[in-house]
């Protein structure tokens, strides 16, 4: 293995650098907020997707069983296309991918879930930013819906506004690289 290991301290640089942005926002999740982050900024430049598939390799540690990573597009895509360039570095060149769409597309095959995703293929969900855990889930739904075992999900930021209750609740297992309180960011109940 010549993976480097996981650098936190440069992904909150990264993070606190390029992604949160102060202002009046509306989450996906509807609530309102005095910040955002916005993961793409981080996830979609070298450095960033180096780190972050960096991270999400080394929780994969604790997960040798999984064989694919994937998750709702647009979010998980560029964290699954730099884990899977990092992957053999690690020692997981048998890892493969998969995107979930928001909805199933009118042409083409019809599919919701993209790639090479087999039945009972055990699987870990990836994203940006957790807040209440809603858009992970609904990847969660379609890949259990295709027939695949979700194992874990992995996010880069929970904002710790519930994430974590979402998906314990349904008995899937939960790891985020960072959390607000890394980045220094107000409470879940002072942010909305």
């Amino acid at each position: 293995m010549n993976g480097q290991g996981f650098d936190k301290a440069n992904l909150i640089r990264l993070l606190k650098t390029h992604a949160l942005k102060w202002g009046d926002f509306t989450l996906a999740s509807g609530k309102k907020s005095p910040f955002y982050i916005d993961g793409r900024l981080v996830t979609l430049s070298a450095e960033g997707a180096h780190c972050i598939a960096d991270g999400v390799l080394e929780v994969l540690k604790q997960y040798p069983e999984v064989k694919a990573i994937g998750g709702l597009t647009m979010g998980a895509d560029p964290i699954v296309g730099a884990v899977l360039a990092r992957a053999s570095d690690w020692g997981r060149s048998e890892l493969k991918g998969f995107l979930v769409r928001k909805a199933t597309k009118d042409h083409g095959t019809g599919k919701l879930v993209e790639g090479p995703l087999e039945p009972g293929m055990p699987v870990v969900i990836v994203d940006d930013v957790a807040t209440t855990g809603g858009s992970s889930l609904q990847a969660v739904d379609a890949v259990i819906q295709a027939g695949a075992n979700v194992v874990a999900v992995i996010v880069v930021l929970d904002r710790l506004q519930g994430a974590d209750r979402t998906f314990t609740d349904r008995g899937l297992n939960f790891h985020a690289l960072s959390d607000a309180n890394d980045l220094g960011l107000p409470s879940a109940q002072s942010s909305g």
